[in-house]
């Protein structure tokens, strides 16, 4: 029995990624380099010329090329290894107020009878979100208090998780008014800006209820059994950390000072993305002077605000180097020039397809290239430039092009392990990415199948204006 046991164990995170690392560098031996070169839009925008793909002097990756990956990988992802650092370190101060715990539980009391409301309530919340300021990063910061409330209703971290990163998500991939991919990509592609947007929220509501569905059927049974959970052992090691709703201190004036410097925090935090651009490093900084400003409102000596801090960003070390791990993989890419080759030869080979095909083939070649550009505005200026004559070459629209980046660029981002924003999620709920692929993998399959379905009702509509 335990021969068998261990037989059927699944590697560790880091042993799947540095497979990966290895398998990606034995693959530069076989794929041929090549290029594209890229010139700059009207925008003032780099993009690739569709027409300038040329082969390259090879440059395969060396073994020692393998090992310099993961250090490389973690300075081409320092901003978002130093983030998780950050905002664990900034979030245990304020956890340690002991006022989260305190507001959490009044809310938790609140809709006791009525738990189930907490998931489309928090889902189309953060999908707003997603959908409007394209929230991914963002929503990082609001994980540890989704799992907070989850467990405090009797459900668990993988929930917690899901109704913040998959509610941001859902968002993100209809993404009606998202300026940073779609309307990126609609500038490329020379669209109108946001125009096609009521396809674009028919999507919405269609992901909504999908994703609001698939976390519906999971919760409810972990709150029927909570052995049900793919995260149990986890569970059971943070069940001392549970809120016990039976058992609720009162809030006192620090709890609620403690809170309003969180609130205050926020409401800067997102006025600073909406009105001046605010990425990671501006982010970060606030979530840190939130952490030190509720540190001294509860009366903490500031030295232990600096061991809270210190113990906080601790215990993100595994999922903060995950990310960087995770990022070799495309350092061994750019390094050995395969990456344009490998977008080249996709984008070819769906060129001769019927047109419905064509254009599902659009969708499954973007979701692949974002396993290795995990940037929406990477991804966007990287194949737009081929996608968008491409769509004129084979007859479907541009629109329809976008369309296929958009969810082959948002969907996948819940799964793919070179995600920084996934890792950053699985990194502060302290969720292995393997427990998370297997409590995610069916609901892609089926987001996936609903996009392919949208793919084709924009070649029979002629989804436009062109």
């Amino acid at each position: 029995m335990e021969g068998k046991k261990k037989k059927g164990k699944v590697p560790h995170t880091y042993v799947i990624l540095f497979a990966m690392i290895i398998v990606m560098a034995i693959l530069t031996y076989v794929i041929p380099a090549g290029q594209y070169q890229k010139v700059e839009s009207e925008t003032g925008r780099m993009i690739v010329d569709p027409n300038s793909f040329a082969s390259v002097d090879a440059n395969p990756a060396k073994p020692f090329d393998i090992l310099k990956a993961f250090p490389k990988g973690l300075a081409a992802a320092q901003s978002i290894v130093f983030f998780i650092f950050i905002v664990g370190g900034s979030f245990n101060i304020v956890n340690q107020t002991g006022a989260i715990e305190a507001g959490i539980s009044k809310v938790a009391l609140s809709l006791k009878g009525k738990e189930k409301l907490m998931i489309p309530i928090i889902v189309v919340l953060f999908s707003v979100g997603g959908a409007t300021i394209g929230m991914a990063e963002e929503a990082i910061v609001f994980v540890p208090i989704g799992i907070a409330l989850s467990r405090a209703l009797g459900y668990d971290a993988v929930t917690g998780m899901a109704i913040v990163s998959l509610g941001a998500a859902a968002g993100f991939t209809s993404g009606f008014m998202n300026p940073f991919t779609v309307g990126v990509a609609q500038g490329i592609a020379e669209l109108p800006m946001f125009s096609g947007i009521g396809m674009r929220i028919v999507i919405w509501f269609c992901t909504l209820a999908l994703v609001i569905g698939y976390i519906y059927r999971y919760a409810n049974k972990v709150k029927a059994d909570p052995k049900n959970s793919i995260v149990y052992d986890l569970e059971v090691q943070e069940k001392d950390k549970a809120i016990d709703l039976s058992n609720v201190r009162k809030m006192t004036s620090k709890d609620t000072a403690v809170l309003l410097i969180f609130a205050v925090g926020m409401g800067i935090l997102i006025f600073g993305v909406f009105k001046f651009g605010w990425y990671i490093t501006e982010i970060a900084a606030i979530f840190l002077a939130i952490g030190i400003f509720s540190g001294i409102a509860s009366g903490m000596h500031l030295d232990d605000v600096a061991q809270h801090f210190i113990t906080g960003a601790k215990d993100m070390t595994m999922g903060a180097l995950v990310v960087g791990l995770a990022r070799g993989i495309l350092v061994i890419m750019e390094g050995s020039l395969v990456i344009d080759t490998i977008v080249f030869g996709l984008a070819s080979a769906i060129s001769t397809l019927p047109k419905s095909i064509s254009a599902v083939g659009m969708l499954l070649v973007q979701s692949f290239l974002n396993l290795i550009i995990p940037s929406g505005s990477g991804l966007a200026a990287t194949t737009m430039p081929i996608m968008a004559p491409l769509s004129d070459v084979i007859g479907v629209t541009r629109q329809t092009a976008v369309l296929a980046y958009q969810f082959g660029d948002g969907i996948t981002n819940s799964i793919v392990p070179t995600s920084g924003v996934l890792l950053a999620n699985l990194s502060i709920a302290k969720i292995k990415y393997e427990e998370w692929v297997k409590f995610v993998g069916p609901l892609m399959v089926l987001w996936t199948l609903l996009g392919c379905i949208f793919m084709i009702i924009a070649v029979v509509t002629n989804y436009g204006p062109f």
